[in-house]
Order: structure tokens, then C-alpha cells, then sequence
């Protein structure tokens, strides 16, 4: 008798766990691949998906980290949570930037940051918590929160509320369930910056309510005209021990391959954080923190430049879209992002297609103008296109002059 084969035959294992398989592709990644893609075959499709700025990192950034891929304390392992110097340099930084008052024990340095958003999430959530998310959002929010277990509940601020949520719109989806409130200002993918009056009155809603709120800075001194970046732990003191503050390099000094931001938090939080990255990554890279320390020590005349050289593309890409009809792009305060309503288009017959959503829109625009932009579905609701304006001056212009060109065929 053959027992093994009479032992019942196991059902097929699932290959990939649900908790995994359900996570989307980071849309607006899949846009620049697809466009670099498509350059490597000879083909001039210009690229606004990515958030990436065209300019080099600073040279005294870049031979700090020359150096410091010399020295042989920098080829080993070094504390998970950051190196000493770096947290100190982060302290300083932020109380010059934002002023507020921090310690190094409230720090952890992370492999960038969207690292820093998913340890907020897995560190605060447990399964079902709800966390309300501004919408329209980037697009790792939500992967994020649904990885640690929670439930993101979009808030919805189109075009004509200049995508600012209300006090009165987050407390109508405040329920039993909320722990967590996701702020970002100024704003990807809208570039929309709060006035410190609506922060100030957020952050006093969050507190009153018992709610946590994760603050993503990353955008700090890309700001424009009139508005003003503050910090919603500043204008609201009293929320500083249920709130999260995100950051990093990679905007603002042009280091977005460098892999370095932080989380800045309770010490509870921060502490618990970092046991988690202790078993995930260890430390950030040595050399890519030591780059980081230069940037944060340094002046801010060259993050001042590329503020310029964005501002002006802002102006640039806000006239040329507003001259498309069915178009409608609110100009954006801060970042380097528009974020324009294309509702006018849909529904159009352009080069015998006929686009319903920002989705076939997108593609009719990467096939028939070979112009990457990401659409609104990455960020929320159909009906809006995000396009970068960090790229090149001459990029920026031949691209929408494309994108002009094929909707001025729409019918």
C-alpha cells in the first residue's frame, strides 16, 4: 500500500499573500517608466509624471559624501534610528525652518520618505482604525495606511474649493473608528497651500477630537506669491504629543536618489518606530546621511535658485493650460506640481477617440503627443491630470505646446 499517496492533497497555497497582492502600483512611478521606456526606444516623449527636480544635487553636498565614502567608519554598521550627528543637524534644522522645538531622541531617519509615512502608519494603526485622508492625495497614502491595517477615508476639495478641505467637511467624516488625521501642505499632487488660519483651525478640531495627525513637510520652502508654509504642531503647541511631522531631503536639495527623510514624533512613537526599521533596514546608508548632514548644515541660496527657476514654470504651465479649452488649472501656491481639471474634455472625440476618463485621456496623450502626464484616478477621482514642472524650461513648453495642439482637435 502506498501511503503517501492516500495522505489528502493540500489545497493550492496562494503565491501572493492577499495583504500584498492588494497594494497598486505607485502610479506615478509607472508613468516615468513607462516614458523613459518608451525614450530608450527613440522616441521624444517628454516626461511630467515624476516628482523628481532636473537640477543636480549641490556640489558641496555631493563632495561631502566624496569624502565620506572614505572614511572607513562610514563602511559599517551605525545606530538604526540615525546617526548622532544627522539627528542633531535635523533638531536644528527644524526649529530654523518651522520653529519647533524638538529633541534628537524624537528623530528617526528613514530610507527616504516614504518609508517615514509607512512606519507612521504601522507604528499608530491597529486593524480598522480609519485615517482621513485630504483628497486629492499622493498616491502612497492610501497603500500605506491599508498595509498597516487601516481604512483611509477620502475627504473630496475639487478645483473650485482649491482643493482645501474644511473643519466641517473632515468633522461629517469623523466616525468612532478615527485615529488619524493625513496632512500635507503644501500639497502633492495639488500644489494647494493651507493659510495658517485653516491649519491653525485643523489642528485645533484634530486636538479637541483626540485625533493624531501625520504632517508631511516635505515641500516646505516651495512656497510662492503670497503664501506661507507653518507647521500645525507650531500653531497648535498642545498638539505636539498626538501628532507626526514628515520630511526629507529629496525636494528640496534636489536629492530624491539619495534616500534620506525622517520622522519626527513623541518618543513613544518615535522609539517604537525605530525597533520596527531595526528589523526592516538598519540604518540608512552612511554615506547618504553624512550627504544629508551638508545639506541641512549649509546655506539655502541654492534651494532659493531652484525655487525660482519652479516658479517661474509654474507661470509658464498654469497661462498654457488655462488656454486649452475645456481646461481649468488653479494656480498652485507651492511644490512643483498643477493639477488641472480636464472634466471639460471628457466626453470629446479627439483623433476618432472618444476619452471618458482622465485615465484614457492620459493615454491619448502619451500615444498621440507623446507627453507622460499622470491621471487624476492616482490621486483619487477621475477628471484631473497631474503634471510636474520640474523639468526643464524648454522641456516644459515644447510639452504642453503638444498637449495643446492635440485638445485643440477635441470635438
Amino acid at each position: 500500500m502506498d501511503l503517501v499517496s492516500e495522505q489528502p492533497s493540500p489545497s493550492p497555497a496562494r503565491r501572493i499573500s492577499q495583504r500584498i497582492a492588494a497594494i497598486a502600483e505607485s502610479a506615478t512611478l509607472a508613468v516615468d517608466a513607462k516614458a523613459k521606456a518608451l525614450k530608450a526606444e527613440g522616441r521624444p516623449v517628454i516626461g511630467f509624471g515624476a516628482g523628481e527636480p532636473d537640477f543636480p544635487t549641490p556640489g558641496y553636498i555631493v563632495e561631502a559624501a566624496v569624502e565620506a565614502a572614505r572614511q572607513p567608519v562610514n563602511h559599517r554598521y551605525t545606530p538604526a534610528g540615525g546617526l548622532p550627528e544627522l539627528k542633531a543637524a535635523i533638531v536644528a534644522k527644524t526649529r530654523r525652518d518651522s520653529g519647533l522645538e524638538i529633541a534628537p531622541e524624537q528623530v528617526l531617519v528613514t530610507n527616504g520618505g516614504k518609508q517615514a509615512v509607512y512606519q507612521t502608519f504601522a507604528t499608530l494603526l491597529d486593524p480598522g482604525d480609519e485615517v482621513l485622508l485630504p483628497t486629492p492625495y499622493w498616491t502612497t497614502y492610501p497603500e500605506a495606511i491599508k498595509l498597516a491595517g487601516g481604512v483611509p477615508v477620502d475627504v473630496f476639495a475639487g478645483a473650485d474649493a482649491g482643493y482645501l478641505v474644511t473643519v466641517d467637511q473632515l468633522e461629517a467624516a469623523r466616525t468612532g473608528r478615527t485615529k488619524v488625521l493625513l496632512f500635507c501642505s503644501p500639497s502633492n499632487p495639488t500644489g494647494a497651500v493651507y493659510p495658517p488660519e485653516q491649519v491653525r483651525a485643523i489642528g485645533q478640531w484634530a486636538l479637541e477630537h483626540g485625533i493624531w495627525v501625520v504632517t508631511d513637510e516635505i515641500y516646505e520652502h516651495l512656497v510662492y506669491d503670497d503664501a506661507r508654509f507653518v507647521s500645525m504642531p507650531v500653531e497648535v503647541p498642545e498638539l505636539a504629543d498626538t501628532c507626526v511631522v514628515l520630511n526629507g531631503v529629496a525636494k528640496t536639495y534636489a536629492m530624491t536618489g539619495w534616500r534620506v527623510g525622517w520622522m519626527v514624533g513623541p518618543r513613544d512613537v518615535i522609539k517604537a518606530a525605530t525597533n520596527l526599521q531595526s528589523h526592516a533596514t538598519s540604518n540608512v546608508a552612511n554615506v547618504s546621511q553624512r550627504a544629508a548632514i551638508a545639506a541641512l548644515t549649509g546655506d539655502l541660496s541654492a534651494v532659493a535658485e531652484m525655487r525660482a527657476a519652479f516658479d517661474r514654470r509654474r507661470r509658464t504651465i498654469v497661462g498654457m493650460l488655462n488656454d486649452i479649452d475645456g481646461v481649468v488649472c488653479p494656480v498652485p501656491k507651492g511644490a512643483f506640481y498643477v493639477y488641472p481639471s480636464v472634466e471639460g474634455v471628457l466626453g470629446r472625440t479627439i483623433r476618432g477617440r472618444t476619452p471618458t476618463t482622465s485615465a484614457e485621456l492620459a493615454e491619448l496623450i502619451l500615444e498621440e503627443a507623446e507627453v507622460a502626464v499622470v491621471p487624476g484616478e492616482a490621486f483619487g477621482p477621475s477628471g484631473y491630470l497631474r503634471l510636474s514642472y520640474a523639468l526643464g524650461d524648454a522641456d516644459l513648453t515644447e510639452g504642453v505646446s503638444r498637449i495643446q495642439k492635440l485638445l485643440g482637435e477635441a470635438r
